[in-house]
């Protein structure tokens, strides 16, 4: 694809400009708080890209609650404004949740009277038992992997004004869907879905999550630098997360270490770099918004679509 037909490319140096008014609305702590294990961020990188993005965020629901009082004059029935939903999208080890726990934090002090939740799409994963009768365990990850009947209707109902909704909760921990526990949603005005397949057109649907999304995200990076992080989250692991024998990979961490980063090795190359190019980079020109991440973690560039 051509980039240049749809997207504005703005420098990080002409990004930052467009917006210089805005204070960061947390603190260094919060922020190392809220990031992803073994990805980078500073105060600096919200002073010059995520404040300007909080800003068009807040130009996008104006226009969204103008269009909707519009529609409910034309029909000539009050409807109140149904929540804005912004999707987040990107593979696995780019840094995409980072984005989306700070948007969080970020909107919700920005709008303090409006309630600002965040999902991710590991929810609406089929549990593993699930996966195994259908030999899905090594396509975890993959369109077909999702329930998407359940994401659908889940985002249906938000969009409605359903007031509280509840969706199944993925432990990483256990690599599974935790049973008998959930997620409540609860009169969310503002929510920000995350997940590597939010803005993907299965092929066996005819609504897809994106035409529910009023706004939308694409975090990206040479696959080669994600696939350095990738590895690297992973080795760090092994020392820690990994140490507790209830986690999903802690025979690898208790083993040789040549072998487990192997087996990581041998993920990244058919599974996660497999499902990038074949269902996650092609989704890229979905989004309103794409982050281009350099290997230092930095955002260099911004592409913002024209129309």
């Amino acid at each position: 694809m051509n980039e240049s037909r749809k997207y504005h490319r703005f420098s990080r140096e002409e990004w930052k400009s467009f917006y210089r008014n805005g204070v960061p609305p947390l603190t260094e702590d919060e922020l190392q708080e809220i990031k992803s294990f073994n990805d980078k961020i500073s105060l600096q990188d919200v002073q010059e890209i995520y404040i300007p993005i909080t800003h068009l965020i807040k130009l996008y629901m104006k226009e969204y609650e103008s269009l909707q009082l519009s529609k409910g004059l034309f029909i000539q029935s009050f409807q109140d404004v149904p929540p804005f939903i912004i999707g987040i999208a990107g593979s696995v080890a780019v840094g995409k949740s980072t984005t989306a726990r700070l948007l969080q934090m970020m909107l919700s002090r920005t709008f303090k009277r409006r309630n600002v939740h965040l999902v991710t799409t590991d929810g609406f994963l089929y549990p593993n038992h699930i996966l195994q009768e259908r030999g899905l365990m090594n396509d975890k990850g993959f369109p077909e992997s999702y329930d998407m009947e359940l994401l659908i209707n889940f985002l249906g109902e938000v969009k409605s004004g359903k007031p509280k909704i509840k969706l199944p909760i993925y432990s990483h921990e256990i690599y599974d869907i935790v049973p008998n526990e959930y997620q409540e949603i609860i009169e969310p005005d503002i929510l920000i879905v995350e997940g590597i397949n939010v803005l993907q057109l299965p092929s066996n649907q005819q609504i897809y999550m994106s035409d529910f999304f009023d706004f939308s995200i694409f975090v990206d990076a040479d696959p080669k630098t994600i696939e350095k992080w990738y590895l690297d989250r992973f080795e760090a692991l092994l020392e820690t997360a990994f140490q507790n024998p209830s986690n999903f990979y802690y025979p690898y961490a208790v083993g040789p270490k040549d072998k487990a980063i192997a087996m990581a090795k041998d993920v990244w190359k058919n599974v996660n770099l497999r499902n990038l190019n074949e269902f996650i980079l092609p989704t890229r020109h979905h989004a309103d918004l794409i982050l281009r991440k350099q290997a230092s973690h930095e955002i260099s560039d911004i592409y913002l679509t024209k129309y």
